[in-house]
This record gives structure tokens, C-alpha cells and sequence, in this order.
């Protein structure tokens, strides 16, 4: 019986380091999309991850495709309004993209918001490199977290964001 239930507990353990992966990071989805980094190591340029620093549009920045893309997110806490931009490796240059929508997901409080494409002055016909969308929780002054989905040519992206104070914009 001692050795069943031994047995039983290497299993269960099993199962959830590769649900959970030895990260400790959410599962990527099914395809094999490239993923969102925070090692300057995997994808060639030198900055740490955690420390974007402010986008320019004075949002937080997040990788998409291991730096190929990064995704721009700010909000306005009086509109309820999140916009995302969609910028290059170079973090500031737009990039439009031929999507109609991507999401949002904010941890606390919980909240999923479809993005709309809001295509800027220059980005082609079709394509958006700004994602806008509304939802009540937005209007909650704090500093948010969570993680930016969409597709790209076929290729699904993701990746997450935590707001930090910087320099006059704490929300605090």
C-alpha cells in the first residue's frame, strides 16, 4: 500500500510540473507560438525584462515573440479605456498588424477586454498598430497587471505587463 501511494504522489507530482512547466509559468498554448521572454540572453538585446521602463506613450511595455513585437498598455482611469499599441524591437517605432481585435486580461480586480482595432494616422488599410476597449474596472487608479493575446499572420502571441510607478505617473 506504501508503495502505491508513493507511486500515486510522484505522479500527481509529475502532472503538475508539466502542467505547470519548471518555470512556474502559465502553459503556452497548444501551437507553437513564440513566447513572451524576460531574458535578454534569449532574444538579443540588452535590457532586463522586468524593467522596460516607460514606452512611448508613457505605457507599460511587454515582449511579444521574444522582443520581435512589444506591446505598449496604458489606460485611462477616467474614460475606463485600456489602449494597447503595437510597436517594434525597438519598443518606440508603431507596427500595424492585420487584426481586428486582441485582448486583454488584468489579474486584480479579474478582467477580460477585447481590444478593438483603432488604426493610428500611417497604418495601411486593414491593419491597426492601436487596440482600443472599455470595461467599469478600468476606472480603478492602481497599477495594473496581466497579459496581452493576439494573432499576427497566423501566429498567436502573449504577453504579460505589470505596471510600475515611474516618475510622475504613480497611481498611488
Amino acid at each position: 500500500m506504501k508503495k502505491f501511494e508513493m507511486t500515486l504522489s510522484l505522479l500527481a507530482i509529475g502532472a503538475l510540473v508539466a502542467f505547470v512547466g519548471c518555470n512556474g509559468s502559465k502553459p503556452e498554448p497548444a501551437s507553437s507560438a513564440p513566447a513572451a521572454t524576460s531574458s535578454s540572453e534569449e532574444h538579443g538585446h540588452d535590457h532586463p525584462h522586468s524593467g522596460h521602463g516607460a514606452g512611448p506613450h508613457d505605457g507599460t511595455l511587454a515582449d511579444w515573440g521574444g522582443g520581435k513585437y512589444h506591446v505598449e498598455f496604458t489606460v485611462d482611469h477616467d474614460k475606463q479605456e485600456a489602449t494597447v499599441f503595437i510597436l517594434g524591437d525597438d519598443e518606440k517605432t508603431p507596427v500595424p498588424i492585420k487584426a481586428e481585435e486582441i485582448q486583454l486580461s488584468i489579474t486584480d480586480p479579474a478582467m477580460q477586454v477585447t481590444l478593438k482595432a483603432a488604426s493610428q494616422e500611417g497604418d495601411p488599410e486593414g491593419s491597426a498598430s492601436r487596440f482600443v476597449g472599455n470595461h467599469e474596472s478600468l476606472g480603478v487608479v492602481q497599477e495594473y497587471a496581466g497579459t496581452i493575446t493576439g494573432v499576427v499572420d497566423g501566429t498567436p502571441y502573449s504577453g504579460d505587463f505589470k505596471e510600475e510607478p515611474h516618475g510622475a505617473h504613480s497611481h498611488e
